[in-house]
């Protein structure tokens, strides 16, 4: 069954660095665009950042310029290395896949950015 599983989060002070990664199984990876999203408290799910099978991305303006979203189709990995982090960036993660026209979602990763 296909399966989508974060880490790397945790806590880290302003205008620090923290890498999230998210390890899928149970279908031909590469094959699949994925996708990083965030939600807060009593707000929607937003996307954050999103890589294509063929590499191609795309970053929500928020994050534009800080965040990076990379795959490991070797290792089955999709990446989002988070630099210059705010205290408004604060949020559970998911990653995120289509497949069959079906959503897939990780069971996310909390990052609390503050002093």
């Amino acid at each position: 069954q296909v399966q989508l599983v974060e880490s790397g989060g945790g806590l880290v002070q302003p205008g620090g660095s923290l890498r999230l990664s998210c390890a899928g199984s149970g279908f031909t990876f590469s094959n699949y665009g994925m996708s990083w999203h965030r939600q807060a408290p009593g707000k929607q799910r937003e996307l954050v950042a999103a890589i294509a099978n063929t590499g191609s991305t795309n970053y929500a303006d928020s994050v534009k310029g800080r965040f990076t979203i990379s795959r490991d189709n070797a290792k089955n990995t999709v990446y989002l290395q988070m630099n210059s982090l705010k205290p408004e960036d604060t949020d559970v993660y998911y990653c995120r896949t289509l497949i069959g026209r079906r959503w897939y979602w990780g069971q996310g990763t909390q990052v609390t950015v503050s002093s």
